[in-house]
């Protein structure tokens, strides 16, 4: 699926920022371009006061790596530039270099629609770090954003108790590539369907759609814009009702859907965009109920979000579809995640790994060492626990993790419980060896993944913390590693 290229131009690998540029010169020019290392992306909370996140973007990623090369006309771009001297920022032999550079790394990911939580890397890159440098920005641009909507339409999707939810949110959303982003995340994330054609067509995410407050303002009356409409689409009614008088307007519908019962079809809706929408919901269904429009529904939009649905599930309201624009695509009560991309271990071409260590007064900042893995355990009712590894390492037979935040917090998992290493090879020496699913398949993913969530993690006002730990070599090893940096003696072994 070559989302990117459709959109944009062959290659993306200017789509960075220029410090990851001026880096890689220092690199090249150091002579030390070709040393190898590790990064992994990963966030440090949860979106929107959350327990947990979908992981979202592997798609795109895949993408963007096939394209991953410098064209002449980026280069020549790049030679444009100048320092604060006024000469070129990079020599032309660096520039030689970018235009030979071929993308040689090892990268693993969590499979997209996999629930992730915090400290857990969604990507690890191992390679020359000149490369895992200029990945940098793209992969978190990718991942951040798709992450971040893909838990917020499977927020907004819980509030909704399985009644479909759909993505409406184009016209709001932050560009055309934003809007096609969004609507594949919130798709993975649980909506039914988008409003978003080009999505349509270009994913394969069912549309949905009728006509807007301005088709019955083009007519004499409602009851004219109704029957043309249902006219024009006797397969598609859906008519929006709350352009003048709400409930008349659903009175009127239901004159107009009685004639479409005597020509073989039937009202499959109405749509609220404004007012009281629990008690005007309930009014509207003892109409549609009173007339016999028994199986028609009733759709809501307005600004929802979860906050707003499970309030109006609450009040009894008789919505049974959810249209969600502004508050689903552009994550309205947090606009970004926060993801970062840290190195955590860097070596000379065949030495041992020298593990690195980020410190910070903050300890949430404090970045863990190591080539992480992730385990997951899983028990009878769901999830267990996560364990973050170094694969140097392994995973002793009894398995503990050590918050990160707070040693003396621990967690032991029995001997035997099933578990699954979240990472899997996406590519190889620069070679794709990853197939991404369907988004259906991704779509399902997400569901059975979120269906292992305990409900109280799951739920929207503080939530239960899910359990995510280090290994305890590795929980050691960061310890080490901070005492040294802060010039203190490490602590004697018990």
């Amino acid at each position: 699926m070559e989302i990117l290229k459709r959109l944009y131009r062959d290659r993306l690998s200017l789509a960075t920022d220029l410090y990851q540029l001026t880096m890689s010169y220092g690199y090249w020019k150091a002579g030390v371009a070709d040393k190898e290392a590790v990064f992994n992306l990963f966030f440090r909370r949860n979106p929107f006061s959350g327990g947990y996140s979908v992981a979202c973007g592997l798609t795109y990623l895949l993408d963007y790596l096939k394209s991953y090369q410098f064209e002449a006309d980026d280069i020549a771009y790049l030679a444009t530039l100048t320092g604060n001297d006024g000469k070129p920022l990079f020599e032309q032999g660096f520039l030689d270099y970018l235009a030979n550079l071929r993308f040689s790394c090892d990268i693993e990911a969590v499979p997209e629609g996999t629930v992730i939580f915090p400290h857990e890397p969604l990507v690890r890159v191992k390679g020359p770090i000149i490369q895992c440098q200029i990945l940098e920005t793209p992969l978190l641009n990718i991942m951040n954003f798709q992450t971040l909507i893909a838990t917020k339409s499977a927020r907004i999707c819980q509030a909704a108790q399985g009644e479909p939810v759909l993505e409406f949110g184009l016209r709001r959303a932050q560009g055309m590539d934003g809007a096609l982003a969004a609507s594949w995340a919130a798709y993975i994330g649980g909506a039914s369907a988008t409003s978003n054609v080009l999505a349509g067509k270009l994913f394969g995410i069912p549309v949905k759609g009728t006509h807007a407050h301005s088709w019955i303002m083009s007519f004499e009356t409602e009851e004219e814009a109704f029957q043309i409409y249902a006219e024009a689409m006797p397969n598609n009614c859906v008519f929006l009702v709350d352009t003048y008088d709400t409930l008349i307007g659903v009175k009127r519908a239901v004159e107009v859907g009685k004639g479409l019962r005597l020509k073989g079809f039937k009202m499959v809706g109405i749509r609220l965009d404004s007012g009281d929408l629990a008690y005007l919901s309930i009014e509207a269904r003892k109409i549609l109920d009173e007339a016999g429009f028994h199986e028609t529904v009733i759709v809501a939009s307005n600004d929802l979000d979860e906050y707003i649905i499970e309030s109006l599930k609450k009040q009894g309201a008789k919505i049974s579809v959810w249209g969600v624009g502004t508050r689903l695509v552009t994550a309205y009560d947090q606009p970004a995640l926060g993801g970062v991309y840290k190195l955590a271990a860097i070596r000379k071409p065949g030495e041992e790994w020298q593990y690195k260590v980020k410190l910070s007064e903050q300890t949430i900042k404090v970045s863990t060492p190591g080539v992480q893995q992730i385990r997951r355990f899983y028990g009878e009712d769901g999830l267990v626990g996560d364990m973050i590894y170094d694969e140097q390492f392994g995973v002793p037979e009894k398995a503990v993790i050590v918050d990160p935040a707070d040693m003396t917090r621990r967690k032991t998992i029995k001997s035997g419980t099933p578990y699954t290493d979240l990472l899997v090879p996406i590519y190889r020496d620069g070679q794709p060896v990853y197939q991404s699913p369907p988004v259906a398949e991704i779509r399902a993913h997400a569901q059975k993944q979120l269906s292992l969530v305990h409900p109280t993690i799951r739920r929207f006002v503080n939530p239960h913390s899910y359990p995510v730990g280090l290994e305890p070599k590795l929980h050691e090893l960061k310890t080490r590693l901070i005492l040294q940096a802060r010039g203190l003696e490490e602590p004697p072994t018990p």
